[in-house]
């Protein structure tokens, strides 16, 4: 066990102490001084907290917290933050926006399920090693959510136009039948870049609002995948990140646009963005990315992130044009029992 360095650390936010998120935690020494442990939180409970530091593992008993709070990842290259972020900590800082109901860790991959809803709360994430052989791996895979009655489903992310997409696990995979599906794109921006609802105002006759929690008149507005309604489990999915927003426009007293805004330390998520057709072309997507951008100003967050389906190419239209940048690229591969 070691320590590092200290520095300043101001507050304690213990919803912010989740395992695998990236901490720092002050805390009192025996000869009453103070010290910093900084990495990754491997253990919590009520008793200490364990962190995964550069110089080892540092186990601090909870007695000896003065504070503690999830940081963003460290940067891996030039740039701003939102561009130096590598591909792996900006997929752990996402996992964090959409959280499935269950979690099961295999190596350095994450087994999320959701009941199904969406691809993203009910896929394995891939980063790294699982811990075991490959093919012991993707039966642990194929078990997991067999065992919950979903489709196997194995998240790929990979640097934009990477030959293979998705490295020798996706070679792998191929090779065994599991098909491709969702390609999708990750857009980045500064959110002090983007415009706020003062750049970008409403059509006469309508008006945003926002809450922290999805109304009826917002979950109606929302189809995933063109679903009727959204499910028990999607309702969780939606509120599960530290904090979120749900931001609407009415036309009277019907909802006509929807977005969910989300939250983790130093970044803000845009999902659920949805229109209804006939108030399409309108310029409300831009109005709902602009009352998330304000909304994400003020809590600090200094990054946003979005995700597109590769073959939108009107949505990537409007994220490009409101500041945001493809980061990388993901897509699931399916098994091979199950349609893709």
């Amino acid at each position: 066990m070691s320590q590092v360095t200290p520095g300043p650390v101001h507050v304690h936010r213990e919803h912010e102490l989740v395992v695998g998120a990236r901490v720092v935690v002050r805390h009192r020494l025996p000869d009453g001084s103070a010290a910093d442990a900084l990495g990754e939180l491997l253990a919590a409970d009520e008793h200490a907290l364990r962190v995964a530091t550069r110089r080892g593992e540092v186990l601090v008993a909870r007695a000896a917290v003065l504070a503690a709070k999830a940081v963003p990842p460290p940067p891996v290259r030039r740039g701003r933050p939102h561009e130096a972020i590598g591909l792996e900590d900006l997929e752990l800082v996402m996992a964090e926006h959409w959280r499935p109901l269950e979690r099961a860790d295999l190596g350095r991959w994450r087994l999320r399920a959701a009941g199904g809803f969406t691809g993203r709360a009910n896929s394995a994430l891939a980063l790294g090693s699982p811990g075991v052989p490959l093919p012991a791996a993707l039966e642990a895979v194929e078990r997991f959510y067999r065992e919950r009655g979903l489709v196997p489903l194995v998240a790929l992310p990979h640097p934009l136009g990477a030959p293979g997409e998705g490295g020798a696990l996706g070679e792998h995979l191929a090779g065994r039948g599991w098909g491709v599906r969702t390609p999708t794109l990750v857009l980045t921006a500064a959110t002090d870049d983007l415009p706020g609802a003062a750049e970008v105002p409403l059509p006469p006759g309508l008006r945003s609002t926002a809450s922290a929690a999805p109304d009826e008149g917002w979950l109606g507005a929302y189809h995933y995948q063109g679903a009727p309604e959204v499910p028990p489990a999607g309702r969780r999915v939606l509120v599960s990140a530290d904090e979120q927003v749900f931001v609407r426009v009415l036309d009277g007293s019907r909802t006509v646009a929807v977005a969910r805004g989300s939250l983790s330390p130093g970044w803000a998520g845009i999902t659920a963005v949805e229109t209804v057709p006939e108030h399409r072309r309108r310029g409300l997507a831009r109005r709902l990315l602009a009352e998330v951008a304000d909304w994400a100003r003020a809590r600090g967050a200094v990054s946003t992130y979005l995700q597109v389906a590769e073959g939108n190419a009107a949505a990537r239209a409007l994220y490009e044009r409101a500041g945001f940048a493809a980061h990388h690229a993901y897509h699931y591969r399916v098994a091979p029992s199950a349609p893709s």
